[in-house]
């Protein structure tokens, strides 16, 4: 899901690691280059020792990358006597899928774009369940969303799985039916693409309303 850490926690988060001889690793697979150049740790303004990302730098195809402190990088090989090695490192058709990419974000006002849909969707979505009188809850940042069937403040996996999964359960299929493929799982996040336009977010909205009414 989309679980935003409440304030102070990263601060308190570096504090503990530092004091204990621990590193703080950011797992990035899901928001590395989706919400900023930087990922999240560019909007949140925090230092991680490391980092891991996951195939978004091969355009979707199969390679991952992880990377840090220059001081803990060079103890890998060839620098340092820890060994490392993928059967797909460096393979020049996700180097190059990643790398147009890349190219496409770096054009002005992609991630504003993302941004700006992603809270299309997340708007939208609220204005429909409150119209309604269901109990929800949506987060959202730049082109992940996350629907919660819960009226309580999402803070961790307890209120997650407070929500109504029987209401989810009846969007899911109704929306699936009708067309539009939601995350099939409560715990799933949403993406939204920059393939995607405004009209095709009015138009999902549209479907998750009319499902929604026949309730």
């Amino acid at each position: 899901g989309l679980v935003f850490p409440r304030e102070g926690y990263l601060t308190k988060l570096r504090e503990i690691t530092k004091a204990n001889g621990a590193l703080v690793i950011f797992d990035e697979v899901m928001t590395g280059f989706r919400l900023a150049k930087g990922g999240v740790q560019e909007l949140e303004n925090f230092d991680p020792d490391l980092t891991a990302m996951g195939k978004v730098i091969g355009g979707g195809l199969p390679v991952g990358a992880f990377g840090g402190r220059a001081d803990i990088m060079d103890m890998l090989a060839p620098d340092g006597p820890v060994y490392q090695a993928g059967t797909l490192s460096g393979n020049p058709l996700a180097m190059t899928a990643g790398l147009t990419q890349l190219r496409e974000l770096e054009q002005k006002g992609a991630y504003n774009y993302l941004a700006d849909i992603g809270a299309q969707m997340a708007d939208g979505l609220r204005r429909i369940f409150t119209e309604k009188g269901i109990p929800h809850r949506v987060n959202q940042v730049g082109s992940m969303f996350c629907l919660y069937f819960v009226d309580e403040e999402i803070v961790n996996v307890e209120t997650v799985q407070k929500q109504d999964f029987e209401i989810f359960k009846k969007l899911f299929w109704g929306c699936l039916k009708a067309g539009v493929y939601l995350a099939p799982s409560p715990y799933e996040t949403g993406f939204i693409s920059a393939a995607h336009t405004r009209g095709d977010i009015d138009d999902t909205l549209d479907v998750i309303e009319q499902v929604v009414t026949k309730w």
